[in-house]
């Protein structure tokens, strides 16, 4: 790469990393979660395991700038292709469980927007939110298979004022008591440290892969590594200002959170409305009405309905684009004379199609089927941060074969021991995440649901990976010349 092109600087990686990374979710449902002592519990994650990983990131991306796989890449690189195909397959399948809730969240963005409150979706039986939900996804499963290049400009611009309302959010609730003298602490003794330590019991680590998951995602700040002006100076000191950014943005909101919602009184649909409450008590503080949430509301809409049509597309094409015969079926990989991987889509909708039906079996309403959603989430999506330290630990067995313009670690043991204290704590996060939180009771059908549809789902979505390849082998020995015809020309 020319000096020319390496115009970015530390403050650029940290901005672009943390509009990526972050947003208001994060806080509010890790807010629900523990309520005011997880602004303990973002330090310690932070310091423990998001600035490893990021730096770990960084080092993977500049090792092997020219590799646009991403973590697939990665782990071929440094270990073998059928390693590498897991870790495709393992990138898109934990997409499936994120594309089944998009329509949920679209469907209660919805209902803000249009009555100002969230009864419009939550007063619905279960199954008919279960169907509509379907509808949504099933008409943009479609809608994608056209092309929707406008929908996810206009979707990236959406994405963007949310990040500005996350923003927004931290500055008018921190700011309202100085401005309204109307304005009462929610939270009791805000003031006192007691308020923030968390109780480390099991219930606690059960919360754990949430934070995982708020704080994942640093692998697509990759590509820019080698477009830093001089990556083993400037961008550790990226990440440092993203940890800095993320620590601020983290703890400043959950303290916003504590204001505005009782820690020790935390609402059941704090998951599913807790940020358009948020923002409906914000405008009643400054005199404005409801023009806060129903903007929040309109720009959550459209960036849900973006992120859904986005992530349909993108994640398959990464698995499928430059599939490996070895270990994807020729059908799997068929495409139509526009070029769609119509079969992949295929795969898509019946599995996503699945778990949006699921919750009509044990799920009795929508604030339940909210949190179940985001919980399985934070147990299935930090699965694909796995190879990022499967990967970085190779790295640093075979340190000799590669040279990097930045090292996190220059000690290849130090680095190793890195990246498996990464991939143990990651494990462990998403092995308890796998219990449901909410009181235990035996003889609930909703917990014995929840409990064995976190287990089932994770398990059944990595044996349908395993599965494959004995399908691409099969077909090759009955059609040795498959593979040989041009795909795109089915």
């Amino acid at each position: 790469m020319s000096t020319n092109q390496k115009q970015l600087r530390w403050t650029n990686i940290g901005i672009i990393a943390f509009s990526m990374v972050w947003g208001l979710g994060n806080v509010v449902n890790n807010y629900a979660q523990q309520g005011l002592s997880v602004v303990t519990s973002w330090i310690i994650i932070l310091l423990l395991y998001f600035i490893p990983y990021a730096l770990i990131v960084g080092q993977l991306g500049s090792t092997f700038k020219d590799s646009n796989g991403g973590v697939s890449s990665w782990v071929e690189k440094t270990t073998t292709k059928k390693l590498a195909f897991y870790a495709a397959w393992t990138y898109w399948v934990v997409h499936i469980p994120y594309l089944a809730q998009k329509p949920q969240g679209i469907l209660i963005a919805l209902g803000w927007a249009v009555k100002g409150d969230g009864t419009l979706v939550s007063s619905l039986p279960i199954t008919t939110v279960a169907l509509l939900s379907l509808a949504i996804f099933l008409a943009f499963l479609y809608l994608s298979t056209k092309g929707l290049s406008t929908l996810k400009v206009i979707g990236g611009l959406a994405g963007s004022a949310m990040f500005v309302m996350s923003i927004l959010f931290i500055l008018l609730a921190i700011g309202a008591p100085a401005i309204n003298s109307g304005v009462s602490l929610a939270t009791p003794h805000m003031d006192k440290l007691s308020s923030y330590i968390p109780k480390f019991d099991f219930s606690y680590f059960t919360t754990i892969s949430m934070l995982v998951f708020a704080v994942g995602g640093a692998e697509k700040i990759s590509p820019y590594v080698n477009q830093t002006k001089n990556p083993a100076k400037e961008f550790p000191k990226g990440m440092i200002l993203l940890a800095a950014m993320v620590g601020i943005s983290a703890i400043l909101g959950s303290i916003a959170m504590g204001m505005l919602f009782a820690s020790n009184n935390i609402p059941e649909d704090l998951m599913a409305n807790g940020a358009y409450t948020a923002f409906q008590k914000l405008g009643n503080y400054y005199g404005i009405g409801n023009a806060l949430m129903i903007i929040y509301a309109l720009t959550n809409t459209v960036g849900q309905i973006s992120a859904l049509a986005f992530s349909i597309d993108a994640p398959l094409q990464i698995l499928l684009a430059d599939a490996d015969p070895e270990f994807i079926p020729q059908w799997l990989r068929q495409r139509t004379a526009k070029g769609t991987l119509k079969n992949g889509y295929l795969l898509t909708g019946i599995l996503v199609s699945i778990l949006i039906l699921l919750p009509v079996l044990g799920i009795g309403n929508m604030n339940e089927l909210v949190k179940w959603m985001t919980n399985l989430n934070s147990v299935v999506m930090p699965l694909r941060y796995l190879w990022v330290f499967f990967a970085f630990m190779m790295l640093n067995k075979a340190h000799k074969e590669y040279q990097s313009e930045y090292k996190f670690l220059k000690n290849r043991k130090a680095g190793f021991a890195v990246g498996l204290w990464c991939f143990l704590f990651t494990a462990f996060a998403c092995l308890l995440g796998i219990f449901p939180k909410m009181e235990l009771d035996l003889s609930s059908k909703a917990w014995w649901f929840q409990m064995i549809s976190n287990i089932l789902t994770p398990i059944a979505l990595i044996l349908l990976g395993a599965i494959l390849p004995i399908i691409a082998k099969r077909n090759k020995r009955s059609k040795p010349t498959e593979d040989t015809k041009p795909v795109s020309s089915i």
